[in-house]
């Protein structure tokens, strides 16, 4: 399946949100779209049922978190696993993306929006999806060597 015909959707993983961001192979650009809830361990599908529905993804990318060595920790595997019960639930390409350092860059650039007046403290959970759109950016930006298919 090519993902050059139509949007691609990408996951940042984390213990309580899931950062969602949507783009397009052709345009290269990417956006925040929203945060998944997780609860207890259980991940809100339903939410990204919805999301599938609406946005039709022809792929999806999950980032990957890997320690700051490139070995794999606890939230590699959850994050692999994740990847996993995507492609199982929705029959698309997952591709994994190194997502060392977004967490940071996020954060950066969610300052930078407050300073600027167009994010608040209380917008905090949309650091995971920004998270989940620099993920998608770079991804987009070098899909030959930084993907690989689940």
């Amino acid at each position: 399946m090519t993902t050059a015909a139509g949007y691609v959707l990408a996951f940042d993983v984390g213990t309580r949100t899931i950062g969602v961001a949507i783009g397009h192979p052709i345009s290269g650009s990417a956006r925040a779209l929203s945060t998944v809830a997780v609860s207890h361990g259980r991940i809100d599908w339903s939410a990204i049922d919805i999301l599938v529905k609406d946005w039709q993804p022809q792929a999806f990318v999950v980032g990957l978190p890997l320690a700051l060595d490139g070995s794999e920790q606890d939230m590699t595997r959850h994050a692999r696993s994740f990847a996993g019960e995507l492609g199982r639930r929705y029959n698309r390409d997952v591709h994994e993306s190194d997502e060392r350092f977004t967490s940071k860059e996020a954060a950066r650039r969610f300052a930078g929006q407050r300073a600027q007046g167009t994010a608040r403290r209380k917008h905090g959970a949309e650091i995971d999806a920004l998270a989940a759109q620099i993920i998608l950016e770079s991804w987009l930006a070098h899909p030959d060597h930084k993907a690989t298919s689940s």
